[in-house]
């Protein structure tokens, strides 16, 4: 069996892990906080940003995976000591890097985002991914490391929780039957990513060498408007036709002026009111991935409000 070590028990790692040890792999779960280990996977405290505490830890992986998630105003402070000491772990362990990206690297494109869309991010977290990227591809193609990175957009399903999602924190509003409040224009259409599908791609990229030295994209659902992602959700939970407005942009900007997160938003505005799509046709033809149905996408995150709430 394989050593897979995930860095980070978020929504990703967790459903990642879960993932590898249902096909019967060895897992190990790295994260500040630690963890009950149980048989199927092994917690540890160790802190990411610690070069030395994740080679010890990673010692024997097959792969090593970034699933950490720093704080959303905190990428320029908390990501590049995270990204050098992983990047240093993989180099001294020999294990395959795999990085849970996402699509800031773009920028603001003017039409479907693949993986050779160019990467022309102005904002600063785009920036600092970009940085990430280049630096981890440089020792890859020295030859110091093995390297991949899947991008997806914006998570759904019931493991993400409510603070990371646009969709999810909407349930128990869609249940009541409020008005939605949405970041940017309701109409736009964008791309979601199920949970389930981003753990499948990063499994595959570990464990396929044609997926190394490149970036990858998780498959999606065919786009949907917030509007309408709200409306099938609102009929799932079982609520009234879905009631859904954008937040006025000079509100968010005031409420920036206090909320570092909100700011952090307000700085990325192209990502919502310009369409926003992912094309992840390569990962398909390389991997033969699929997304999951939308049906079963909305199904399954509307479970994740009880009818309770």
């Amino acid at each position: 069996m394989a050593l897979h070590v995930i860095v980070g028990k978020g929504p990703v790692g967790t459903t990642t892990a879960g993932l590898l040890a249902g096909r019967g792999h060895r897992v190990r779960v790295l994260s500040r906080s630690g963890g009950v280990s149980t048989d199927a996977v092994e917690h540890r405290r160790v802190d990411a940003a610690d070069a030395g505490a994740l080679a010890a830890a990673a010692q024997g992986a097959d792969a090593l995976y970034n699933a950490v998630n720093p704080a959303y105003h905190r990428w320029a402070t908390d990501w590049p000591p995270v990204a050098a000491a992983l990047l240093t772990a993989a180099e001294r362990t020999g294990a395959v890097l795999v990085t849970m990206g996402n699509l800031y690297v773009y920028g603001s494109p003017t039409g479907p985002m693949s993986p050779d869309t160019p990467l022309a991010a102005t904002d600063l977290k785009g920036r600092i991914r970009i940085g990430m990227w280049a630096d981890a591809l440089a020792a890859h193609e020295a030859g110091r490391v093995r390297v991949t990175e899947a991008r997806a957009a914006d998570f759904v399903g019931p493991q993400v929780p409510a603070a990371h999602s646009h969709l999810v924190r909407q349930l128990p509003t869609l249940r009541r039957g409020r008005t939605a409040w949405v970041v940017g224009d309701p109409d736009v259409p964008r791309s979601w990513a199920y949970l389930p599908d981003v753990a499948s791609t990063l499994a595959a990229l570990a464990t396929d060498e044609r997926a190394w030295g490149r970036a990858w994209h998780v498959p999606s659902a065919p786009p949907r408007s917030q509007r309408r992602a709200l409306t099938d959700l609102a009929a799932a939970v079982g609520g009234p036709p879905a009631r859904v407005r954008g937040v006025p942009w000079p509100v968010l900007r005031a409420v920036g002026l206090v909320s570092p997160m909100v700011r952090e938003v307000v700085d990325v505005r192209h990502q919502f009111d310009r369409p926003y799509v992912t094309d992840a046709s390569a990962t398909t033809a390389a991997f033969g991935l699929t997304p999951t149905p939308w049906d079963e996408v909305v199904a399954a995150t509307a479970g994740a409000v009880p009818a309770t709430a």
